[in-house]
Parts: C-alpha cells; structure tokens; sequence
C-alpha cells in the first residue's frame, strides 16, 4: 500500500464511464464495471466515483449503477453526484461507499456538510472545490460541474467547510483538468497552506513526476488522477492503469 494515497477519479454520466478536459467536452471511456475489475487487479487502495451530470440535471445518482460498482469493488470508495440530503447520502453509503463527495448541494444547503459530519462523522464527508481562474488571474470556486461562479476565493470557502466538519477536500483545478499540464501548484499550496483538512490535488497530472511535486511544492495529502489512468498517454488511446508504484513510491519519498 503506498504512503500518499494515489486515487484514480472517474467520471460517470449515468451508466458511462467518460472523461472530460476542462469540465466540458467530454470522450467515453467504457463501462464502469469493467473498469472496476481492472482497478481490483492493479490492487488500487482507493477509487473515487463522480456522476459530473448529476447536480447540473436536477437528478439523483444512478443507484443501479453503484449497487453494480460496490458488488465488484475489492477497495475503498467515495462517491460524488446529485446527493441532496442525509437519506440520499444514506442509501449511497448502505451500499458499500465509504464516503461522499459534496459539491453542489454545499452551497445550495448549507447546513448540509454540517449535518452529514454529525450523522455519519467528520471522515466520511469531502467537500470538492473546484476551481477556475477569472480574467484578472484569481482563482473563484464553481458548482454545478463548472457553470455556476459561486464568487468565492477557494482558501477561505476551505476554511469555511472545515469548520463546518468536512473531513477532506478535493481540491480541482479546471483550467488544468483533463489537459496533461501538471497541476496547479500554486492552488494546490494555498488552500493547502489554509486548512488542516487533508487535501487531494485533482486536475492536469501527466507524469509521476507531476504527482511528486503536487505532495512537496503544493503540499497536498494525496492526489487523484483521472486521464493518467484511463488513457495511454496523451492523445492516445483508452487504457485504464495504474503507474507503476516502485516509481511512485521512490517519487514520493524524494518529495518528503
């Protein structure tokens, strides 16, 4: 098991697997299921599931569809997507899922984060920021998978879910995300820097390289991954992986 946890993050939009670049266009990767397996052969420590369509549709997760991925999944899992309310968050968890991601619902019910923190604790509620740049170079926290500017500077909004008893952020950069630029450091550092939460740096990774610096120069908790582990390499193809952990594990050590 590696020491910095490395979590592949997967895209649905209900029974696909997809990807996106930047929040938008988005390319089908295959069925979740399949997907799964391969990751329970690569011995994964932990999967994170997000339906990108979900809150912006007005539409609760695909349950078929989880009830599907937890019956297969040997590793732990979160999921993140159309989850409105405790009963909601209830049923995802009465699965097998051992956390949920809140994005959307954070802003549109505040007291949300709060009460799930209460009810289900502190560990098994993250809080995704996701995050894009203005014309003016500063950075503004979005919901609604990147169409709704909730005007807000994702250092103090960290600061406010965690005082509010989120457990963990995870922490997207849009600009960067599906486009194999390396992640936003400076963003990374930040909300890093501003919270004792642990941090998972998401969006624009392209080598192990790239996960090393997220850890020492951002100063992240973990990372997750989302085309380094469904593509070959840029502008190939489909081909779900995992890097090799020697590499990682010795990438991550000279990080410390």
């Amino acid at each position: 098991m590696l020491k910095t946890r490395i979590i592949p993050c997967l895209q649905l939009i209900g029974e696909s697997l997809v990807k996106t670049i930047q929040f938008n266009r988005h390319s089908y990767i295959g069925d979740p299921i399949n997907t799964v397996r391969i990751f329970n052969e690569l011995e994964v420590d932990e999967l994170a599931f997000v339906d990108i369509r979900a809150s912006r549709e007005n539409r609760e997760p695909n349950f078929k569809v989880l009830r599907y991925i937890t019956d297969e999944c040997f590793m732990p899992l979160s999921y993140g997507g159309g989850i409105y309310d405790l009963e909601m968050a209830k049923k995802v968890f009465d699965m097998g899922f051992e956390k949920i991601i809140l994005n959307t619902a954070s802003f549109t019910k505040p007291k949300l984060i709060s009460e799930m923190a209460t009810f289900f604790g502190s560990q098994a509620v993250v809080v995704a920021i996701d995050v894009k740049k203005n014309l003016w170079g500063k950075y503004e926290v979005y919901s609604r998978a990147g169409t709704v500017n909730e005007k807000l500077n994702p250092s103090s909004w960290a600061k406010e879910i965690e005082q509010q008893g989120a457990g963990e952020i995870l922490l997207t950069s849009i600009d960067r995300e599906g486009t194999w630029k390396g992640f936003d450091l400076d963003l990374t550092r930040q909300v890093s820097e501003s919270t004792t939460l642990p941090v998972i740096a998401h969006g624009g990774a392209a080598t192990i390289e790239d996960i090393g610096k997220a850890i020492k120069v951002g100063k992240a908790s973990a990372v997750a991954l989302g085309s380094m582990v469904v593509y070959q390499a840029k502008n190939l193809g489909v081909l779900v992986n995992f890097p090799d952990k020697q590499q990682l594990e010795d990438v991550l050590e000279k990080s410390k």
